[in-house]
């Protein structure tokens, strides 16, 4: 193994993606980033119904919003939308007044 090979392996470190140890014999001697690479799972299908299972299971764990909560938010989000539309109306009848006075002259 080269020098430059070695300070290469040194400059990525010497750990893997889940933290494992490498040693500097991990590398081949022509390939720097030569790692030991994941051996890919074959996928296995599932049937719709255990699809609609496995759904019905994660809304389970879902940390529902309380009525009050939602009514909150709702609130919120409306006001914050009616400020935002008269901000832009504002800016849009400034700019054009300010340019049909530009223009006029």
């Amino acid at each position: 193994m080269s020098r430059e090979t070695k300070r290469m392996i040194d400059q990525r470190g010497r750990t893997m993606t889940d933290g494992a140890e490498l040693g500097r014999d991990a590398f081949a001697i022509g390939d720097v980033a030569a790692a030991p690479r994941e051996v890919k799972q074959a996928r296995q299908r599932t049937t719709p119904v255990q699809f609609a299972r496995e759904i019905r299971d994660e809304l389970r764990q879902v940390a529902w919003p309380s009525r009050a909560e939602m009514v909150n938010y709702t609130l919120v989000v409306f006001f914050t939308l009616v400020i935002m539309i008269a901000l832009i109306f504002l800016l849009n009848y400034v700019f054009g007044k300010g340019v049909f006075f530009m223009f006029q002259k």
